[in-house]
């Protein structure tokens, strides 16, 4: 049911009698609410498979134009500054410059290929400076799960105990959890889309046209790879043989196509 809400309150002076109060109310609607919070934190749901994102996208033929850091802002916030800092004290140098490519790369496609996709870039940020925090050799070795859940559940933990919205943060735990469940079927949150687009782009090389090559440039120039392309494939191979039930060993030959990548060879 709608909840009532006291909008204001008038007291009238009435000389015979003690002074009334009139209450005026305004009805808020949950649903409504809960529909802004679910399109700000990117929960609306979208089809897993990027080629039919990509097919049916409202402009089929879009072209990515260049594109620089300035032109895509950094949020800024009291939980962004604390979870910026917790990745840059928690992850390797070449782990947290992937994961600002990530932000970077994944607005950028967004921005010029999905433009009607509504979410907020705080919470996108959010979720790509702490998706790879489970790879880190502390997190790895602490934790038999695989290393996007340990991460996942490590981010909701984090995010809530320093005040992030409840909704925000599980959009974070869910996008961190499925940001490697790529497939065909099924459906994924926007948020999650995004995180896929992106780190498929600077891992494998993937949908290269998506994004100009100057944008590019520009992103490994304010966050190099320093040998990204290796690190990676050697983490992937690392989980995989401590952690043979991962949820890395469901993309067949992951190491192999991350060495493969030649959209970004040039820059490693």
């Amino acid at each position: 049911h709608p909840t009532q809400l006291l909008y204001s309150s008038t007291c009238k002076q009435q000389p015979s009698k003690p002074p009334s109060i009139k209450r005026e109310f305004t009805t808020f609607n949950h649903k409504s609410i809960m529909s802004k919070t679910v399109e700000d934190n990117g929960w609306t749901a979208v089809p897993r498979s990027l080629e039919k994102l990509l097919a049916n996208r409202k402009n089929p033929k879009s072209k990515a134009t260049p594109l620089q850091v300035s032109d895509l802002p950094l949020p800024s916030s009291p939980i962004v500054d604390t979870i910026m800092k917790h990745a840059k004290d928690h992850l390797p140098k070449q782990t947290f410059s992937h994961s600002m490519r990530v932000f970077y790369f994944g607005q950028a496609i967004a921005m010029q290929h999905f433009p009607e996709w509504r979410y907020s870039p705080e919470t996108y940020l959010l979720a790509s400076l702490l998706h790879d925090i489970g790879t880190t050799e502390d997190n790895m070795k602490n934790t038999q799960l695989s290393f996007e859940f340990q991460g996942g559940i490590q981010a909701l933990n984090l995010l809530t105990q320093n005040g992030a919205p409840q909704s925000a943060a599980e959009s974070v735990c869910e996008t961190i959890i499925r940001h490697q469940d790529v497939g065909e079927t099924g459906n994924i949150s926007t948020l999650t889309a995004v995180i896929h687009f992106a780190t498929l782009l600077d891992n494998a090389g993937a949908n290269p046209e998506l994004i100009h090559k100057e944008t590019i440039e520009n992103v490994v120039k304010a966050y190099p790879r320093e040998g990204w392309t290796g690190c990676f494939a050697a983490t992937v191979r690392k989980e995989s043989k401590v952690k043979p039930w991962s949820h890395t060993t469901k993309i067949e030959g992951f190491a192999e196509m991350v060495e493969a990548n030649e959209t970004m060879r040039p820059y490693d």
